[in-house]
């Protein structure tokens, strides 16, 4: 028996697209596509033409600003 065979597969990341962010965060697309270019926003990785935003970063980067 090997022991890598015993070790969990690691869970791969959730990534949402930008009209996914947007919907969720109740905010037009166009603002977070003024966010990226201003660095204001979520962290996001590009993937050749297209922008995606891990679940987990993007929950960490609102709970971030919480006010009160």
């Amino acid at each position: 028996m090997h022991l890598f065979a015993m070790e969990p597969a690691p869970a791969l990341p959730v990534f949402l697209t930008q009209r996914e962010v947007a919907e969720a965060l109740r905010l037009p697309e166009r603002t977070l596509e003024d966010w990226r270019q201003t660095r204001q926003g979520p962290p996001y990785v590009k993937l050749g033409h297209h922008v995606r935003y891990e679940q987990a970063e993007l929950l960490a980067w609102v709970r971030e600003r919480r006010h009160g």
